[in-house]
């Protein structure tokens, strides 16, 4: 399911649509958020590398970890660090994120230092500028595909880094404009929701196409408190847990989605969970008092229903039940007679409701009213 989320982000948007975007979540309950999206990253960057999705190139925004983090990481997965320029642009807002490594320079207090895989890396110097900031993403992206209809993803670390210098309104916008641009294919971020408010998760889920939460097993206190002297079941508690993605369809359905993951020297491996999504799927059906499924021996007593108004063809006159007394007290039954003249016309008789209903009952109720 975990393949599925970087399906999405390979296929990128329909023309006219906006840019598919996720947001992965996690907490210190379960702190593998950084580890799931660098398996994301790492895979759309395999489709970019291998030009096997629709956007021509990433560029990463990079909060919480050093570009040579980056390189470093491509180059355990395997990929050619040599030709990575091609297709990778860094935006590195870890390095000076408030620019005062460069008044420092400025000032002789500290020597400059030679900048990192330049070729690729281009310093922010002041994060908390989101308009200055989105330029910034825009330029490096179109300096990979060029201008026009090719299109590029962009993929930004930490979203609760950005909040720490900023205002909520300021990163949705900037998500928001990263969404709606013509060139940009699919944008993903994480989040660590148990940092901010609830107001802040939602309004960066409301901005998303899909939500992706990594949660653990069970919680954390009944794992210490039962297993308090068990390290071993410990250990296999924190490097478990469960990845759940909430997808956007456009038809408005959202369709959830379950698998459980298990990382071993930091890199994670996803698992299906049999009949997990038949049980979410079921756990979101209100409840109800009455069954909504009939058994065999109901549809077989249904079926041998005879309708009020249905008859038969059995060779006699065709008779219509009026209406006005049950067919199944014994009670004698009024018919309507139905005949046909020469000319194939029929004749509608109408019998009242009842015999003391008014005179005047049939005329329009509404004739009275000023409309």
């Amino acid at each position: 399911m975990a393949d599925a989320v970087c399906r999405i982000l390979r296929d990128g948007s329909l023309e006219g649509e906006h840019a598919t975007s996720v947001t992965i979540k996690d907490s210190v309950d379960s702190p593998f958020g950084p580890i799931v999206f660098d398996y994301i990253f790492t895979q759309l960057s395999s489709f970019i590398s291998l030009k096997k999705t629709q956007s021509q190139g990433i560029v990463l925004v990079t909060f919480s970890r050093s570009p040579s983090f980056t390189l470093e990481l491509l180059k355990n997965r395997g990929f050619d660090i040599a030709t990575s320029h091609e297709w990778l642009r860094v935006l590195d807002c870890y390095t000076d994120p408030l620019g005062w490594k460069e008044r420092l320079k400025e000032h002789g207090a500290i020597k400059p230092s030679s900048t990192e895989a330049s070729t690729y890396v281009s310093l922010c110097k002041d994060v908390r500028n989101m308009d200055a900031m989105f330029s910034l993403i825009l330029a490096l992206g179109k300096g990979l595909v060029g201008e026009g209809k090719n299109r590029f993803s962009v993929a930004i670390d930490s979203a609760s880094e950005m909040l720490r210098h900023t205002s909520l309104s300021s990163v949705s916008r900037l998500l928001s404009n990263l969404r709606s641009h013509a060139q940009v294919s699919s944008v993903f971020w994480l989040l660590h929701s148990d940092l901010h408010d609830m107001k802040a998760a939602a309004a960066l889920e409301y901005i998303s196409s899909m939500v992706a939460t990594v949660k653990p097993l069970t919680t954390s206190t009944n794992v210490l408190t039962e297993n308090n002297d068990n390290i071993s079941l410990l250990e296999q508690y924190y490097k478990r847990g469960h990845f759940h993605a909430s997808l956007k369809r456009r038809n408005g359905r959202v369709r959830v989605m379950i698998e459980e993951f298990f990382v071993e020297q930091s890199q994670i491996k996803f698992k299906t969970i049999s009949a997990v999504e038949n049980l979410v799927t079921q756990s979101l059906v209100p409840k109800v008092q009455f069954n909504l499924q009939l058994s065999d021996k109901e549809r077989s007593d249904r079926a041998k229903v005879v309708l009020p108004f249905e008859h038969q063809e059995t060779g006699k006159s065709v008779q219509i039940y009026d209406g006005r007394k049950s067919l199944t007290n014994g009670a004698p039954v009024e018919y309507v007679e139905k005949h046909e003249d020469s000319s194939g016309r029929g004749e509608i008789i109408y019998f009242r409701d009842s015999d003391d209903e008014m005179p005047d009952s049939d005329e329009d109720p509404d004739d009275d009213l000023d409309i």
